[in-house]
C-alpha cells in the first residue's frame, strides 16, 4: 500500500512540475493567438471603412495632436477631451498595431496604459501624442518585459539603431528609423515630449530585465515607407512564430513522461520480481 501511494505521490509531483514547465509556453501561445486575431479583426474592420470615412478619422486625430503640441509639458493622464474615442475603430480600444521586423514582433496597440492592457497588450500613452503621423508630433508605445504570460516587448533590448519599425493605422504603414536607445528614471519624461517639426515614435520597456529600475527608451524618427514583398512577408504576427526557449518546455514534456512511465514500469517490474522472490522463500 505504501509503494502504490508512493507511485502516486511521485505522479502528483510531476504533473505539478510539468504544469509549471509548461505554462509559460502555453499562456503566451494564447496571447499571442489573441494578437492575431485582434489584428485580423482591426484590418477586417479597415476594410469596411469608406475613404471618406478613413480620412475624417485621421482628420480627428491631426487636429487633437495639434491641440496637443501647443501644450508645452505632458497633458494629465487620460490625455485631452476625446481621447477614447479617436481611432478606435473596431470598438475594442484597439487603435492600430506595431510591428518590428528586427525581434519579429507583430502587436496590438491599446488606448491607454492600464495594467489591464500592458498584461496582453502594449498601451498608447494618453498623455501625448496619436500615432498617425506628421511635424510636431510624438506617440509614446509602452509594453511589458518578461511576463511569464506574454513576451510583448521582451525582446524590445535588442533593438539597435538603424532598425526600420513599422506602425499600421487605418490602412497607412508609416515607418520609423531607430535614432536614439536610452535608458532613463521612470519619472523623467522630457525624452517623450514633442520636439517642434519632428516625427517621433518612443517604445518604452523596464529595464535592466527582471529588476525594472529604469525605462529603456527606443525612439524612432519618421522615413519614408518603402512598400516591399520582403518586409510585408517577414514581419509576422506573434502567433505565427515558435521562440526557442518557448518551444523547449513543450519538446522537452513528451521526454520527461517517457522518462516516468519506464520509472513507473520499472518500479513496478522490481516489485513483482521482489513479490516473487518472497514468495519462493516462503515455500
Amino acid at each position: 500500500m505504501k509503494k502504490h501511494l508512493s507511485t502516486v505521490l511521485i505522479i502528483f509531483i510531476f504533473l505539478i512540475g510539468l504544469s509549471v514547465l509548461l505554462y509559460p509556453t502555453v499562456s503566451n501561445l494564447v496571447n499571442q493567438k489573441n494578437s492575431s486575431r485582434l489584428i485580423q479583426n482591426y484590418d477586417e474592420a479597415v476594410k469596411t471603412m469608406s475613404s471618406d470615412e478613413i480620412e475624417k478619422d485621421l482628420r480627428k486625430a491631426r487636429d487633437y495632436n495639434k491641440k496637443l503640441s501647443e501644450s508645452i509639458s505632458l497633458p494629465a493622464e487620460g490625455g485631452l477631451e476625446g481621447y477614447d474615442s479617436l481611432l478606435n475603430v473596431d470598438g475594442n480600444g484597439v487603435m492600430g498595431y506595431i510591428a518590428f521586423k528586427s525581434i519579429n514582433i507583430k502587436l496590438p496597440i491599446y488606448h491607454g496604459t492600464d495594467e489591464s492592457i500592458l498584461q496582453s497588450g502594449v498601451g498608447h500613452m494618453s498623455q501625448t501624442s496619436l500615432p498617425v503621423g506628421g511635424e510636431s508630433t510624438h506617440a509614446v508605445i509602452t509594453g511589458h518585459r518578461g511576463l511569464p504570460s506574454a513576451k510583448l516587448f521582451t525582446d524590445l533590448d535588442k533593438v539597435m539603431e538603424g532598425d526600420v519599425f513599422y506602425i499600421y493605422i487605418l490602412g497607412e504603414i508609416l515607418a520609423y528609423r531607430v535614432d536614439k536607445i536610452s535608458v532613463v528614471e521612470p519619472d523623467d519624461t522630457q525624452s517623450l515630449l514633442i520636439v517642434k517639426g519632428k516625427d517621433y515614435v518612443t517604445c518604452v520597456t523596464c529595464t535592466p530585465y527582471g529588476i525594472n529600475t529604469h525605462r529603456l527608451l527606443i525612439r524612432g524618427t519618421r522615413v519614408p515607407y518603402e512598400s516591399t514583398i520582403a518586409e510585408k512577408g517577414n514581419v509576422n504576427s506573434e502567433a505565427d512564430m515558435l521562440d526557442p526557449v518557448l518551444v523547449a518546455p513543450v519538446l522537452a514534456a513528451p521526454v520527461l513522461v517517457a522518462l516516468l512511465v519506464i520509472l513507473i514500469l520499472k518500479s513496478n517490474r522490481s516489485k513483482k520480481r521482489r513479490e516473487a522472490i518472497e514468495a519462493y522463500r516462503r515455500k
